[in-house]
């Protein structure tokens, strides 16, 4: 496997060399070369989690909490899992030669677009070790080389799965090159990687705002940003309260530090007096700190004060969770902003599905935003004026996902609009290109 002891110019100069010929791999060859990896996660699973602790001991260490801890975690049913990703990749069609459209034009000749590989593809990442395997994956199936770059704080782990996967796909017959890894922790590495535009066909961020913003001021090579995602979850006046319930406790508590976990709760001024004492009792039971806008308080502090209150009725009897005024910290503009990436919310009182609508625009990231609705009329008009990749409807947002989606894996979640949006999988690695074949053809 490629690494820096060249320079990042000469990896990406070898991992166009190796794209050139994978771009002309048969689909049974990639596949072969893809199980040979998943087969070689699960053998290799002791070398990796050996790996993982050093990268888990380290991050324990530098206090860099629980959130990204749990990112950063491997263990074995983990490993089995980014081994059934892979797996679930070989199972997708090749898109490969995909014919998008074709036709006989009117002068007599035949037309088709047909889909066909990026070339070089980059990935730079924050603290996910499984994104080593699912960038990779993608990219191979696709056609595509790749140079991985990680993070710092998952430099052990990376460094194990990059080579399992690199030596498992080149003895499978794939180009040396075809998986690299950027090890140097250097960030100058990250200016010099965004401007090799004539080896570098794409740069796909995985991380924060921090560095989005550090390759927008440099990069040269086209960027699709999977960036933060600042997502919400909107309850509509009409809203099933306890299905209500079990949706926000999920999009905020099931995996809070992730980009397709919800930030901010809004509910609907009909339904406030009774949702929002009963939501906030479902979350501070669940550890999570609420800001919260001046309704939000006064309608929690209102119940917490009228004796004991009832226990949550879809919450097994759980019993208030203590004064509402030690849980609750009032909510700031920057906080409607924020992507906690924690067991933090921000909740508001609106007065309307508009105000909703009006505050995701404002706030939003462009990543994942949802209703909550009985009313079908609502959910069409969230649905229209809501402008974001994925937009749910009764339904959790940790639904924004490449392997939830049936895309096998992804590399992540594009917030743009431009070639890709949402969950970056197989076609979204790939381009077109037009195959014309006439017979003598001339143009008159």
């Amino acid at each position: 496997m490629a690494t820096v002891t060249a320079s990042v110019a000469d990896v990406c100069r070898a991992a166009k060399r190796a794209s050139r010929a994978l771009a002309q791999f048969e689909t049974a060859v990639k596949d072969a070369a893809l199980e040979a990896v998943a087969a070689a996660l699960e053998g290799r699973m002791e070398e990796i989690l050996a790996a993982n602790e050093r990268d888990m001991q380290a991050g324990r260490e530098a206090d860099i909490g629980d959130a990204l801890l749990d990112r950063l975690r491997l263990d074995e049913a983990r490993v089995a899992a980014i081994a059934r990703a892979v797996r679930d990749i070989v199972a997708l069609p090749d898109p490969v030669g995909e014919v998008i459209d074709g036709r006989r034009l009117p002068n007599g000749l035949d037309l088709r677009k047909v889909r066909v590989p990026l070339g070089v593809v980059a990935v730079v990442y924050e603290a996910r070790p499984n994104v080593t395997v699912d960038a990779a994956a993608l990219c191979l199936k696709s056609g595509n080389a790749i140079v991985l770059r990680g993070s710092s704080s998952a430099a052990h782990s990376n460094a194990v799965l990059g080579r399992v996967v690199s030596e498992a796909a080149v003895g499978e017959g794939l180009p040396e090159g075809c998986v690299s890894l950027l090890a140097s922790a250097d960030r100058g590495e990250l200016a010099e990687l965004a401007t090799q535009s004539p080896s570098v066909d794409l740069i796909i961020p995985r991380g924060g705002e921090r560095l989005k913003e550090a390759l927008q001021a440099v990069a040269t090579v086209p960027v699709i940003y999977a960036a933060s995602g600042n997502c919400h979850v909107y309850i509509d006046a009409s809203a099933d309260a306890e299905q209500a319930e079990a949706i926000v406790l999920n999009a905020k508590t099931q995996r809070p530090g992730v980009c397709n976990a919800a930030e901010t709760v809004l509910v609907h001024a009909d339904a406030a007096p009774t949702l929002v004492p009963r939501l906030v009792r479902s979350l501070q039971a669940a550890g999570v700190t609420i800001r919260a806008d001046d309704r939000t308080r006064a309608l929690a502090q209102a119940a917490e004060g009228a004796a004991s209150g009832p226990p949550s009725a879809a919450g097994n009897g759980r019993p208030p969770a203590g004064d509402a005024t030690q849980t609750f910290e009032h909510a700031t503009e920057e906080d409607w902003a924020t992507e906690y990436l924690a067991l933090t919310l921000a909740m508001g009182v609106v007065d309307s599905l508009e105000q909703a609508v009006a505050h995701i625009a404002r706030y939003g990231s462009g990543h994942s935003e949802a209703i909550l609705t009985r009313d079908a009329a609502a959910a069409r008009a969230f649905q229209r004026g809501v402008d974001a990749a994925c937009v749910y409807v009764n339904a959790s947002t940790r639904f924004t996902d490449g392997g939830e989606f049936g895309m096998g894996a992804e590399i992540g979640n594009s917030t743009q609009k431009l070639h890709a949006r949402g969950p970056i999988g197989l076609r979204e690695l790939c381009t077109f290109k037009y195959l014309v074949e006439g017979d003598g053809h001339v143009r008159a």
